[in-house]
């Protein structure tokens, strides 16, 4: 049978975290750039947006645990290590999410409020929406750190070692 497991989205956004860790490094001014004019504004620069990322997997960790929601907004959006030591946290407890969770809770309806929304949803789909969600903040990421005049490095699933393959310059 076909398919895309979690571990393949897992093992795909852990590379995607290895080379902007290793980006940040070389860059670390980068977390400082404005992430231009938006109706949101919760997110003002890069290294907002990259403690959100973080934070949204934390937070529906807890949420599937039933734990209260744990406030990210003491991690300083400026310090490289902090930041990704945060994200290496919050995987791990994604991981353990999901080797604790048996095979008939997958599709059993959760409800909690997140903002203004009441949400229901399934853990199958509220993993999949965490790590879709960080996949789409890395590629914004990306587009801003471009469009500020600053190189970054192919990371769609073309370029990533996921399932083989090559991805160089001809």
């Amino acid at each position: 049978m076909l398919g895309l497991s979690f571990d393949d989205l897992i093992e795909y956004t852990e590379w995607q975290r290895v080379r902007w860790r290793a980006w940040f490094r070389g860059r670390p001014e980068a977390l400082a750039l404005s992430t231009g004019g938006h109706s949101d504004g919760r997110f003002a620069t890069v290294g907002d947006v990259v403690r959100h990322i973080f934070s949204a997997e934390l937070r529906y960790v807890q949420r599937l645990e039933g734990e209260a929601l744990f406030d990210l907004a003491t991690i300083p959006t400026d310090d490289v290590e902090k930041l990704f030591s945060t994200g290496d946290e919050t995987r791990r407890r994604l991981k353990r999410l999901l080797q604790s969770l048996s095979s008939d809770q997958w599709d059993v309806p959760r409800q909690f409020t997140m903002l203004q929304y009441e949400i229901t949803a399934t853990p199958k789909k509220i993993v999949a929406h965490t790590l879709m969600h960080e996949v789409r903040h890395w590629a914004q990421l990306a587009t801003i750190c471009r469009t500020s005049g600053l190189a970054v490095d192919a990371d769609d699933l073309l370029a990533s070692p996921l399932w083989g393959g090559d991805f160089a310059s001809s």
